[in-house]
């Protein structure tokens, strides 16, 4: 299959190396320097300087060719840069199915990617969202992981799972596009919440208690978004966040654990050098968690301690200050 991967960084460098044995892949990125870099070097030295990319994998900053002819398109993007990208196609007239990887939702409207992609894409073009526990540079060194790609549409849900789905990269299919999309957008909220724990050093039974209580809130939201309580005990749900919340290689969590020593987020942010999504997407969880009336005591946590009115401390003492009742995800 002819696959166009826009996106240049992490995610988009990963899945070129991933695919390139079982595809034929054209990776666009906006920077044309970049990109004759990339080329000359077939090495991205900014977000994966262990990894070769792939001889096969063609690079180009036009991404009129790099769409030309593709079957599918997956956009490697962060959330803040999808609507723009998915303009980009739309100016192609490309009918190919476009699947997006980027997670939470849109700054200063709290869209879905689902919702952005209604209002840019023909509606005759199917879409889906891939998602679940997987860190691009494992993914890029073909070390095992599985995921799952969501739409709407579950012909093409089948379809484009089944040709990602590698001997090391398994790709389940899956209807609850609404479920995965939560699932992506909120666990990287309670990863930060997590490294906050762990930052004070507060123990591996804390730990568990909060990411515990973080998929309650989680599924919460989900189902009265109108996914399915069951996606949340998956790949996209659990799965996904158990790996966020854990890792050291999870930029939010980094996020977590730097601010509960006392670092200024601006001082975290510009030494992470990658876009942490969970400190945009706090405040759009909150915002749409009130407006439905969703309890979400660890994202509201959250958010005051991204907001800089409340520390790590006070946020840890805010929670267990709360009173004792029935344990329940509703």
């Amino acid at each position: 299959m002819r696959l166009a991967i826009l996106g240049a960084g992490a995610w988009g460098t990963a899945l070129g190396a991933a695919l390139a044995s079982e595809h034929q892949i054209s990776l666009w990125g906006r920077d044309p320097a970049q990109c004759r870099k990339l080329a000359a070097d077939r090495i991205n030295a900014r977000y994966l300087p262990d990894v070769v990319i792939p001889e096969r994998v063609r690079i180009t900053p036009h991404i009129g060719s790099a769409i030309e002819g593709s079957e599918l398109i997956l956009v490697a993007v962060p959330t803040s840069a999808l609507r723009e990208t998915l303009r980009l196609i739309a100016s192609t007239s490309s009918a190919a199915g476009v699947v997006w990887l980027c997670k939470g939702f849109e700054s200063g409207t709290a869209k879905f990617p689902h919702h952005v992609a209604e209002e840019e894409l023909s509606s005759a073009q199917p879409r889906a969202v891939l998602s679940g526990p997987s860190f691009a540079n494992e993914v890029a060194r073909g070390l095992p992981a599985a995921v799952t790609l969501a739409s709407s549409d579950a012909k093409f849900a089948a379809t484009a799972s089944r040709e990602l789905h590698t001997g090391r990269f398994r790709v389940y299919s899956s209807d609850d596009l609404i479920g995965v999309e939560t699932g992506g957008a909120v666990k990287n909220v309670i990863a930060i919440a997590a490294g906050v724990c762990d930052g004070l050093k507060l123990g591996a039974s804390a730990r568990a208690a909060l990411i515990t209580r973080g998929l309650a809130e989680m599924a919460r939201l989900g189902v009265r978004l109108g996914g399915h309580a069951e996606t949340f005990m998956g790949l996209a749900g659990i799965g996904d966040l158990m790996l966020t919340a854990t890792s050291d290689l999870s930029r939010n969590r980094q996020v977590g654990l730097q601010l509960a020593l006392g670092q200024p987020l601006s001082t975290i942010l510009t030494q992470l050098g990658h876009v942490a999504e969970g400190v945009y997407t706090a405040r759009e969880v909150l915002r749409i968690s009130q407006q439905l009336g969703v309890d979400m005591p660890i994202t509201s946590a959250v958010s005051q301690l991204l907001d800089g009115t409340t520390s790590a401390l006070e946020l840890v003492n805010g929670l267990l200050q709360r009173e004792p009742k029935q344990e329940s995800v509703r």
